[in-house]
């Protein structure tokens, strides 16, 4: 079976510290992808990113509610919400990964990391831009309408997901306030909303299979069609 590493989020509650991952994400790999799922965690000295891959067939790189620091893309002002510790793993770690030829799967603050650490920058207010939707959730309502259906976005013709899928277009959930600026250049836009903002991208040139969505692809996962093919997809890359 393969293995898929998955990078925790450091979380700190009365003067403890944790490292954490959202159930959703390793019953997805297991399901999904079909895989057995490892937690890679996210100390203050960072892990070898050599030691980890040599442990690891791919990499999940999930969602979480910090923010990547405006610093490591040249952002402006100190950030929020912010996990210095997952940066410096995961932002190493996809560089490390994207070299030496391992699949990535990058998921909402994962997406954001995929595009920086390849060299792109980031919106740290996606709603105070003219023209553009406010992609946030309404942290008041149930989950299941935080992470149920909230507009559609438009798949790239030819693009991964279009080729997944076999549709010109989907509809997605929508729980970030941030989003992709400046395009890495080693990726390509694979889907985006109608206000223009990048949803989804993939890999210009890589050894293996990367995809990453701003959306959760693995909230009930088994249950949308769109979803499955993507866990599938990287569950046959985790295999090649």
């Amino acid at each position: 079976m393969a293995v898929v590493g998955i990078v925790c989020d450091l979380r700190r509650k009365d003067g403890m510290a944790s490292h954490r991952v959202g159930d959703e994400y390793v019953q997805a790999v297991r399901g999904g992808a079909r895989a057995l799922p490892l937690l890679i965690p996210v100390t203050e000295d960072p892990l070898d990113p050599r030691q980890v891959l040599s442990s690891v067939d791919g990499l999940l790189f999930p969602g979480a509610p910090s923010n990547v620091e405006p610093a490591r893309y040249g952002g402006v002002g100190p950030g929020s919400h912010l996990d210095i510790a997952r940066d410096a793993t995961s932002l190493a770690l996809i560089r490390a990964a994207w070299d030496a030829g391992k699949p990535m799967l990058c998921i909402c603050r994962g997406f954001q990391e995929l595009n920086v650490a390849l060299g792109g920058s980031l919106h740290q207010e996606i709603h105070r831009i003219p023209g553009r939707l406010d992609h946030r959730e309404d942290p008041a309502a149930p989950l299941a309408v935080q992470y149920g259906p909230a507009h559609p976005v438009a798949l790239a013709p030819g693009g991964l997901l279009q080729k997944l899928t076999g549709q010109a277009e989907v509809m997605v959930n929508s729980l970030h306030g941030q989003g992709i600026d400046r395009l890495a250049p080693e990726l390509t836009v694979d889907a985006t909303a109608l206000d223009g903002q990048i949803e989804a991208v993939t890999a210009r040139s890589a050894k293996a299979f990367a995809l990453g969505t701003q959306w959760h692809p693995e909230w009930h996962w088994a249950e949308n069609p769109v979803h499955k093919a993507i866990w599938h997809a990287f569950g046959a890359a985790l295999m090649a």
